[in-house]
């Protein structure tokens, strides 16, 4: 394309020479990166599973943009940091988003606006939101909708886990609640006393190892922090034992879990599990003789060793609202601050040590880290929605996001930049790159700056991918291309 050098308006005084604007180059894109997310999700059919799978009670004959369309605009908005509904807008008509969602990348076919996304998530046409709720014909289909939605996207969540890798040593269920402040009406929000804010207080399972999304349950702002634990453990085991029967369970939770009836579930399924329990008169007690020991060692050699620790077992502990006694580890610390007791109840055998530091505190890695990702990269907290169902749908939709980052680290994980990259950082250094779009000879071009520094990062991660989704197909003993655009060139 030729430049006009007709500037739209001139900048004084910026350099030494004359600099303008001029408002007239080819379309440029500004995520470019996000190419491979994609062709790893096509190849794997991630996206597409899950299309295949939401109700969509709309009027199929009327409807202008189909439901995998809009499920990947909303994913891919979230990973490119365009989180809110009304993002669309202005993103509705970019060729680099109109291809990620399957749509040509032409701008008199633009994608779903903001409105057209949020019904979708209501499940709702326009003409039925204008009339009230009790006289809209297809009501009690839309009501159904919404809330068989929640509970497929949580049974994808587990069942993409076991189909995209094979059969592991053992599957650890780190589980968590975590806080989502609201910033305005939203339904069945809170105020909590512990955060000292008003709530959502989500419910989050993941992967041990990988830290991969295998469930998430939005609860109003004043659940206690055990409510619906069983449940979602329940089905989770459920389908993990269908899968693999043989493989060891392991779960593990901070205190505001800590209750017999997680304990019990635990027991008659077999289950090994590790979760923190707070302090009390008894166990402080207890321990009383081992703190003492350590403060009279840490007052004699402090200097050569700032921070002792010391690990205890009780076997014998049983809490009042316990049918019978069950083993506590007990850590006891003394540093320059000061001295703390930590207690976690148990049903692995073993030394104290190994189970606390080698098993218990792994949780600073999973479940912690993903749900920083998920607050802190892709704005787990725009839960804007004034319904309860919505608000569970969009939290679901970052956690599928998040689903697709941890997938891309995985088939990435011979690059060393990449396998251990947050959202942050793979945005930054991967997914933010600007390019111009061009279709010719049948292909859409993408065409990026020569000089750009990720040039070789995105090749070795571009093959990466290719690699991972070939064994991926090979192992299946089928093609997992589902979709897919090979007409789309980068």
């Amino acid at each position: 394309m030729t430049p006009r050098y007709s500037p739209h308006f001139s900048l004084a005084g910026l350099h030494r020479q004359p600099v303008a604007v001029a408002f007239d180059a080819p379309r440029i894109v500004s995520d470019t990166g996000l190419l491979t997310v994609r062709a790893l999700d096509q190849r794997l059919g991630y996206l597409a599973d899950l299309a295949r799978r939401l109700p969509d009670p709309r009027a199929q004959d009327f409807v202008t943009h189909p439901a995998a369309e809009i499920l990947a605009q909303q994913v891919y908005q979230i990973l490119a940091d365009y989180p809110d509904c009304n993002d669309a807008d202005a993103l509705r008509s970019d060729p680099l988003f109109q291809t990620l969602a399957g749509a040509d990348p032409r701008p008199d076919r633009p994608l779903a606006c903001g409105s057209t996304l949020a019904r979708f998530q209501y499940a709702f046409t326009r003409r039925q939101a204008e009339l009230p709720e009790e006289e809209r014909p297809a009501f009690g289909e839309m009501y159904r909708a919404r809330t068989e939605r929640i509970r497929l996207l949580n049974d994808f969540l587990i069942d993409t886990f076991i189909r995209t890798r094979p059969r592991p040593a053992c599957v650890i269920l780190d589980i968590d609640p975590t806080d989502d402040p609201v910033h305005g009406r939203q339904a069945l929000a809170g105020y909590h006393g512990y955060y000292r804010q008003h709530q959502y207080f989500p419910l989050l399972v993941f992967d041990g190892p990988t830290g991969f999304p295998l469930a998430a349950w939005l609860r109003p702002g004043t659940a206690a922090g055990a409510c619906g634990a069983v449940a979602v453990l329940a089905a989770l085991v459920a389908a993990l034992r269908r899968a693999w029967p043989e493989v060891p369970i392991l779960v593990r939770g901070d205190s505001s879990l800590a209750g017999p009836a997680l304990y019990e579930f635990c027991e008659e399924q077999g289950l090994l599990y590790a979760f923190g329990y707070a302090s009390n008169a008894v166990l402080q007690r207890r321990t009383e003789r081992a703190l003492w020991e350590l403060e009279l060692y840490h007052r004699f050699y402090g200097q050569r060793e700032p921070q002792v620790q010391r690990f205890e077992v009780i076997e014998d502990y049983r809490a009042d609202s316990w049918t019978r006694p069950r083993r506590v580890v007990c850590k006891v610390e003394v540093t320059p601050q000061g001295s703390q007791r930590r207690f976690v109840v148990t049903n692995l055998s073993g030394q104290p040590g190994g189970i606390y530091r080698g098993f218990y505190v792994q949780r600073g890695e999973v479940p912690e880290q993903p749900i920083d990702e998920l607050k802190n990269g892709l704005d787990l907290g725009r839960l804007s929605a004034c319904g309860f169902r919505a608000n569970a749908y969009r939290l679901l939709l970052h956690v599928v996001a998040y689903g697709l980052v941890v997938l891309l680290r995985e088939a990435a994980s011979s690059v060393a930049e990449v396998a251990r990259a947050t959202v942050g950082t793979l945005r930054a250094r991967l997914w933010k790159v600007g390019a111009w779009v061009e279709e010719k000879a049948g292909q859409i071009w993408f065409h990026v700056a020569e000089a750009w520094p990720g040039r070789e990062l995105w090749q070795r991660v571009q093959a990466a991918v290719e690699r991972f989704a070939a064994a991926r197909a090979g192992a299946e003993g089928v093609g997992v291309g589902i979709g897919a655009r090979p007409e789309a060139g980068m």
